[in-house]
């Protein structure tokens, strides 16, 4: 399993790199005042990050019991970050309607819409972590794999 060090660190980059592309994008592409939602990409981003944290370390421990290994497949990847972004949208509703003044069904429509966002950058992100920063796991099983045999 990853270290808390290495979870802090991909829970700070993950949220970091959503909220340059929630605030600015999403002032292009919806139309809502760029305070407002850099007031909900800054509450969000704390709540995702306590909420990465928490989702992850349950996540892989419920991985290591039902599948005695963390590594993930793409399935269980797309699983991930489904059930991540169902969580924080369940989280959030309530204060993403009081800032944008609008109902908790617009609040609702434009959530899903970021979460939609964020599972396809969630998917993305992650595996570029696992490929940047592997899991002790994944290392341990590529140096015991025969193609990284070196010839003498």
């Amino acid at each position: 399993m990853r270290t808390t060090l290495d979870r802090i660190r991909h829970a700070i980059l993950f949220e970091l790199i959503g909220l340059v592309l929630l605030i600015g994008g999403g002032a292009i592409l919806t139309g809502f005042d760029v305070h407002a939602l850099g007031a909900i990409g800054v509450v969000s981003s704390l709540v995702a990050t306590a909420w990465n944290y928490v989702f992850n370390l349950i996540f892989d421990r419920g991985m290591l019991r039902l599948r005695g290994s963390v590594i993930k497949t793409h399935r269980i990847r797309a699983l991930h970050a489904l059930l991540f972004e169902a969580g924080l949208l369940v989280l959030l509703l309530p204060f993403v309607a009081w800032m944008l003044q609008v109902s908790l069904w617009q609040a609702f429509l434009f959530d899903l819409t970021i979460a939609v966002f964020y599972i396809l950058y969630g998917y993305a992100f992650n595996w570029g972590y696992d490929r940047a920063f592997p899991p002790p796991e994944a290392k341990a099983r590529a140096a015991q794999s025969p193609s990284n045999a070196q010839s003498a």
